[in-house]
């Protein structure tokens, strides 16, 4: 018997019913031979963690665009809080913790430059519309490894492209295909970003305390407080439904819904956004039309197939782009360049 056997044999007899049992898997797009160490989960976490856009994450938008302080979040910070969160909720309600981690690690992988303010300039742009969730998708399908994708499981593909809700329902009902695991994700996401958003707002003078509504604070004073009240919250009231599905008391998603529109109007959508956003439309509008002008500079990147798509290859290269990345690409293709006189 392999380790993997013996690891698959341990979440049969520990795991929740409702649990997703490795063993149980759907399998991938494409057959692979098991490994003798690791489950189909573990391998899906690894492959995400070592491919080239989650490393890319890190100089990526949360909320404020290119950050200079050293302690706001970006996009990879994002990523590892919620994949904290998650598991947590994960552990204590006896469901897969590989499953769940992998989702988490994965479910932000097409997010593009500049935050959101980045993702409502290609929804406009780009025929057919942008979404981050589908390009995450996307992302671990079709783009990573040069074109052959990364070759997920059915279960972490789902999850990936179904974390998000954006201003809509989160605490929904179980869909056709989606695990409890891709629900707790769902559900970390926004207890993460409501929260973590919030603290890096007001460190960065953009909302002063004493203008938070009152009654965010009955869930907690600090940072870590209202996460740990609303991460207990969700651990009892799935486990009292016996876990037809990941919730929270109608109280705290009242409250969590409050604070999510509070930040929506006062934060990514405020007056200070607004003007980052308009720089940062130029620069994206800007470099998409260079490029599809001169589609030659990044054929490169991507496959024959690919290239014959110019549109579809324009926006894959500039939402895989860094803040920064973007920043250079403006910087050379844009503006005048210095003499180099000897």
């Amino acid at each position: 018997m392999t380790i993997r056997e013996q690891t698959e044999g341990i979440e049969r007899q520990t795991l929740h019913p409702r649990a997703c049992l490795s063993s149980k898997s759907k399998g991938r797009k494409r057959k692979e031979k098991e490994d003798s160490i690791r489950t189909c989960f573990q391998r899906d976490r690894d492959r995400i963690i070592h491919s080239k856009s989650f490393r890319r994450l890190k100089h990526k938008t949360q909320v404020f665009l290119a950050p200079k302080g050293d302690h706001y979040r970006t996009r990879l910070t994002h990523t590892l809080e919620v994949s904290q969160i998650a598991r947590t909720i994960a552990r204590a309600l006896r469901l897969n913790e590989d499953l769940t981690e992998a989702i988490a690690l994965g479910h932000d992988l097409g997010h593009t430059p500049f935050g959101h303010a980045g993702e409502d300039i290609l929804r406009e742009i780009y025929p057919g519309g942008f979404e981050h969730y589908k390009q995450s998708l996307r992302v671990v399908d079709s783009l990573e490894r040069k074109g052959h994708g990364l070759n997920l499981t059915l279960e972490v593909r789902n999850g990936i492209v179904s974390h998000s809700k954006g201003k809509g329902e989160i605490f929904t009902s179980r869909k056709k295909n989606e695990t409890l695991e891709g629900q707790i994700v769902r559900i970390s996401d926004i207890i993460a970003y409501v929260n973590h958003d919030l603290d890096d707002a007001i460190r960065a003078g953009v909302l002063k305390r004493s203008a938070i509504p009152s009654h965010i604070f009955k869930v907690g004073e600090t940072h870590s407080k209202r996460i740990d009240t609303m991460v207990k919250d969700v651990i009892s009231c799935s486990s009292t439904m016996d876990l037809q599905k990941i919730t929270m008391s109608k109280k705290l998603q009242k409250i969590t819904y409050a604070l999510r529109d509070f930040l929506y109007e006062n934060v990514y959508e405020g007056e200070l956004s607004k003007r980052e956003f308009k720089k940062a439309r130029k620069i994206l509008l800007d470099l998409y039309d260079h490029y599809m002008e001169n589609p030659e500079e990044i054929s490169r990147e991507f496959s024959k197939e690919m290239s014959d798509k110019k549109q579809r290859m324009v926006c894959d290269f500039i939402a895989g782009m860094t803040d920064s990345y973007a920043l250079a690409m403006y910087e050379q293709n844009f503006l005048p360049q210095p003499w180099i006189v000897l």
